[in-house]
């Protein structure tokens, strides 16, 4: 019951994953597909199963989805551990949405999974211990059949929206309210309409409302609707944003600038689940999840006296934090790839691609209008930039009045300069994600320089000596990471088994 079943196609992620779960005293066993898993499922006495399954998503044959869904059907006390390095919210909320214990993102910190995998058994643990004196486990969950989300598409690797998307698989179910909080331009709206789409009333209506775009005086009016002659001018009936949501969700966008009259008119909506229009006499009942945000610290908005503080705590049920874009920069090369694409093909041009230098120079950039005014940028550089490579000198007059050094600086490959650990670090960050849109693995420009070098210094025959230099590093590695088989190592590297010998000896490396 305490074994850890460690599904994933990449021996060298079950390998860390065993060696990890043995220093920490908790037995393992390994699969490499999901048929695999459920054949040794099958095998075993009873009903039994172990105390804990680690599943990647994508692997040869069935994914780690489906096996999530018939591991929870047939296995539903088993918890589920989820790992992808595809970190996109579909993948998130489906694990959640299908029972998942919890989702691990690749690359891990080692230390972090196995403490994950602790909770997971010691979850099952109380299950089991529940069934056996005849009570259950604690809690149930609200299932739901969520459709998809017409509109919304959330990007984002860096941790801080990996916990985002968490948040939204394991609220989109629920019926609690939400506050999300942010600057102007972190997409709270998309997250609204994620929690709407992916719930249970996703076939609902998703009514928006930006309670700071109107006038005090019509907003009561919008609400909560009004009857048939309860002013001048209302010469109809008109149905509130409130009964227009009724069975799905109203987003309040700018909560914090609601006026106070109506705070307490939407309290007790809150409080009662009804209303009554404007010149109404019969209450108006109403099934409503409320979904509310703003960029401004409510608590202070309270301690001032402009927001009631029993209407504070009514929204402020579960809270959740955007992140501002200069606080997930490793983000904006994928999000700027993915402007770029809606842009070009809104124009009907080519799309535009950024060089190294020039993405460099954008993420850079500290955003203050956050992930808005980086897709009106790259609707700029759609229009304006004279060609579809897009260089520093072409980048917005915003970006490169704040670079640090010379945009000549940055072109010939040089580094703005860093202060204090952390935003170096946030550098290398940066600099990964820019390559991994680029395909500008580090290696090569190590490799680049070092040829360079040795040119330099007359060095003869230099393809010979680099080229088998870097055959014995890739031998070397290829040989450690399958455990010295050298028929399994071949095979990786692509060799066959008479090469990879022939090489060795030739390499002095046997």
């Amino acid at each position: 019951m305490n074994t850890v079943w460690i599904v994933d196609d990449d021996q060298a992620i079950r390998w860390v994953l065993e060696k990890s779960l043995m220093r920490a005293g908790i037995e393992s066993r390994s699969f490499s597909d999901a048929a695999s898993v459920l054949k040794a499922l099958a095998e075993l006495p009873g009903h039994d199963h172990p105390g804990a399954l680690i599943s990647d998503i994508r692997m040869p044959g069935e994914s780690g989805l489906n096996l999530l869904e018939r591991l929870k059907r047939e296995y539903p006390d088993l918890p589920v551990i989820i790992m992808t390095a595809y970190t996109d919210l579909d993948s998130t909320v489906a694990a959640f949405q299908g029972g998942a214990f919890d989702y691990l993102a690749k690359p891990f910190d080692v230390n972090e999974a196995v403490a994950l995998i602790r909770r997971a058994l010691n979850e099952a643990a109380l299950n089991h211990q529940d069934a056996e004196d005849g009570s259950g486990p604690n809690g149930g969950t609200e299932s739901s059949d969520a459709g998809n989300v017409s509109g919304t598409f959330l990007l984002g690797k860096a941790p801080a929206m990996q916990e985002v998307f968490r948040a939204i698989g394991r609220l989109a179910p629920s019926r609690a309210s939400v506050l999300i909080t942010g600057e102007s331009g972190t997409g709270k709206e998309l997250v609204a309409r994620a929690l709407h789409g992916h719930g249970a009333r996703s076939g609902r209506p998703f009514i928006a409302l930006n309670t700071a775009a109107i006038p005090r005086d019509l907003l009561e009016a919008e609400l909560f609707g009004h009857e048939r002659g309860a002013f001048t001018g209302a010469n109809s009936l008109r149905r509130g944003r409130f009964e227009e949501a009724d069975g799905g969700t109203l987003f309040l966008d700018e909560i914090g600038d609601m006026p106070l009259e109506l705070q307490t008119r939407l309290l007790r909506v809150l409080s009662e689940g009804s209303f009554y229009r404007i010149g109404g006499t019969q209450p108006v009942q109403v099934d409503v999840r409320i979904v509310a945000a703003t960029h401004q610290p409510l608590e202070t908005r309270v301690a001032e006296g402009k927001f009631r503080e029993d209407l504070f705590h009514r929204l402020n049920v579960i809270r959740l934090r955007l992140p501002p874009l200069r606080e997930r920069a490793e983000d904006i090369p994928e999000l700027t790839a993915h402007f770029l694409a809606i842009s070009a093909r809104t124009l009907g041009v080519p799309v535009r691609q950024l060089s190294p230098a020039a993405m460099e120079a954008l993420c850079a950039y500290p955003f203050p209008g956050n992930v808005r005014q980086l897709e009106n940028f790259c609707h700029w550089l759609t229009v304006m930039a004279p060609s579809q490579i897009v260089e520093v000198h072409d980048l917005p007059p915003e970006v490169r009045s704040s670079l640090p050094i010379l945009p000549g600086q940055i072109a010939d490959g040089q580094v703005p300069p860093q202060t204090g650990g952390g935003q170096a670090g946030r550098a290398d960050t940066v600099r990964e994600a820019i390559r991994s849109v680029h395909g500008l693995p580090d290696w090569h420009d190590m490799v680049t320089q070092e040829a360079r070098t040795r040119l330099q210094r007359g060095e003869p025959a230099v393809m010979q000596s680099m080229t088998r230099e870097f055959e014995r590093l890739v031998l070397a590695a290829g040989l450690e990471h399958c455990r010295n088989r050298r028929v399994e190592a071949a095979s990786r590297l692509g060799l066959g088994r008479n090469t990879i010998t022939r090489k060795l000896r030739e390499l002095d490396m046997e």
